[in-house]
């Protein structure tokens, strides 16, 4: 949300990639020499450089280890992904573990409201990253 706050083209270079200047030559699309480039070109290459510059900034040392040889924002994101998130199967058998979790929340005879309700959203938050989202009405009831 920060970074697309900062620059909404920025964001959509992190999600999709940058796209590299072309030209056509006989109907193919090849990649302008930078001598070629116009300031348009340039902007769009600047968005990138800006890019990855968020996220070096955003990262701890740790993290920066394990993209420092990333050159594109894309590259570093989609890293990022796999080291966070994890692979489609990986992603399906976490889901899988926390609506387990979520059906089979109960609050635990030592704790009070405020620490179930902590755990509750939790695990709505940690499926919800994992684009599994519930209505309020369910979880509402399920607290209940």
């Amino acid at each position: 949300m920060h970074i697309q706050s900062i620059d909404y083209k920025v964001w959509k270079i992190i999600c999709d990639g940058p796209k590299l200047p072309t030209k056509t030559i006989d109907g193919l699309l090849v990649p302008k020499l930078e001598s070629e480039w116009t300031s348009a070109d340039y902007k769009y290459i600047q968005s990138n450089a800006k890019a990855v510059n968020m996220l070096y900034c955003a990262l701890d040392a740790t993290e920066l280890n394990r993209i420092c040889t990333c050159t594109m924002a894309k590259e570093i994101w989609d890293k990022l992904i796999v080291t966070h998130e994890g692979t489609t199967q990986v992603k399906e058998s976490r889901v899988s573990l926390l609506v387990h979790n979520y059906e089979l929340f109960k609050m635990k005879h030592d704790e009070n409201i405020s620490q179930m309700f902590t755990r509750v959203t939790d695990i709505i938050n940690s499926l919800k990253s994992l684009e599994k989202t519930y209505r309020n009405v369910e979880i509402v009831r399920k607290v209940l």
